[in-house]
């Protein structure tokens, strides 16, 4: 995860200082790339504790085209629920509920999770249907009947769908590609990254979905490339990030599929973290 921190370095050393939606302000980097081989083992951060179980949860929740946060707070992951909240906030029904206590209204009311616990068409609606097109599943059907193919594309931006979703796609758009008949290659394009947060669990999330896909169509998973348009440390987190660049790196971990159920039909507890070694958490606040 040496790309990584690096990454990190270059952005505090440029200290680009810009204002952004959230108010916080950030320090950036315009157009950055990391390559990732996964041969070498799965690259989830080693230098503080990354929720494994937040990243797989929600990356079947894409696969799967759902964009209600129930999915997720009923398997305790909560990474998705500030913007419905917010949401919420604004309407006639809220009476000064905490965030906790909103949450807690999704898990047990199904009336209210539907009315209140969508983000709109986000990842999983363009994913699995872009104005009427099933795009995830093309994608593999194409692979194995084209593998050669420049057009094995996934894009989460729709601009007719986009002023509907409670945030827009920061990762907008991945592409595979196939090298020497048996690898399997993704590259993924990220207009936004929270370089301290977020940006670790989508360098996880991607990895991931190459195994799977790669899995999928009987191929190698190879290299993840990391493709970032905008590449910010918000100002609230430059302690952290400057606490987590001084820890060296732990051996990568690997993953390991139980079962024999298809990308569209696997279940989180088929899919294990193994020989994950790492430095403690560091808590940082997240920018809405």
């Amino acid at each position: 995860m040496k790309q990584y921190l690096n990454i990190l370095k270059e952005i505090l050393k440029e200290n680009n200082n810009k204002e952004d939606r959230t108010k916080v302000g950030t320090i950036s980097k315009f157009g950055v790339q990391q390559r990732y081989d996964l041969r070498k083992g799965f690259p989830l951060l080693t230098t503080k504790k990354v929720y494994f179980k937040a990243i797989l949860v929600e990356l079947l929740w894409f696969i799967r085209g759902n964009t209600n946060i129930k999915y997720l707070v009923d398997n305790n992951v909560n990474i998705w629920n500030e913007w419905p909240y917010q949401n919420f906030t604004k309407s006639k029904d809220y009476k000064n509920e905490t965030l906790a206590e909103f949450v807690e209204k999704i898990k047990n009311d199904v009336s209210f999770a539907k009315k209140y616990g969508d983000l709109g068409p986000v990842y999983g609606k363009q994913w699995r249907d872009f104005n009427g097109v099933d795009q995830f599943k093309k994608l593999i059907e194409n692979l194995k009947k084209d593998p050669n193919s420049r057009r094995h594309i996934v894009s989460a931006w729709n601009p007719n769908e986009v002023d509907k979703m409670l945030l827009p796609p920061c990762h907008t758009l991945f592409q595979l590609y196939v090298a020497e008949d048996k690898y399997l290659d993704l590259q993924m394009y990220q207009r936004s990254a929270d370089m301290f947060l977020g940006a670790p669990f989508n360098i996880a999330s991607y990895s991931l979905l190459l195994i799977l896909i790669a899995r999928e169509v009987n191929l190698i998973p190879r290299y993840f490339i990391h493709t970032i348009g905008d590449a910010h440390i918000y100002k609230n987190h430059i302690e952290q990030v400057k606490c987590q660049i001084q820890r060296k790196p732990y051996k990568l971990s690997n993953i390991e599929i139980t079962s024999n159920k298809n990308i569209f039909e696997i279940d989180h507890e088929d899919i294990i973290l193994k020989n994950y070694k790492h430095h403690s958490k560091i808590v940082a606040p997240i920018a809405v």
